[in-house]
């Protein structure tokens, strides 16, 4: 089993800042991706932004060029940097990692999420 923590959620002002950290744990041989998804009450699901193992990243057009995405594989951990935060931006976040375990399975694990919270 995989366990991810999330951490860093909040309330910040619009135009403000929050850094999202969350750690992989468990029966891991190798994470292949890790990630950030978010949703807003009565909305899907939405990609924020992902980290491969080799360090290809990938943005939601809607967070592009004020997200950053990063990551620590010593630690299994990633990091998710939100600069002008906007009012829409607000959702529960949610950590994602695609992960080879020990037997040589792999699996898609969330973390628990973690509010954001944007006031105008």
């Amino acid at each position: 089993q995989v366990q991810l923590v999330e951490s860093g959620g909040g309330l910040v002002q619009t135009g403000g800042s929050l850094r999202l950290s969350c750690a992989a744990s468990g029966s891991i041989v190798f994470i292949m991706s890790m990630g950030w998804y978010r949703q807003a009450p009565g909305k899907q699901r939405d990609m924020v932004a992902t980290i491969t193992a080799g360090g290809i990243t990938n943005y939601g057009d809607s967070v592009s060029g004020r997200f950053t995405i990063s990551r620590d594989s010593a630690k299994n951990t990633v990091y998710l940097q939100m600069n002008s935060l906007k009012p829409e931006d607000a959702a529960v976040f949610y950590c994602n990692a695609k992960v080879v375990t020990t037997g040589l399975r792999q699996g898609d694990y969330w973390g628990q999420g973690t509010q954001v919270t944007v006031s105008s």
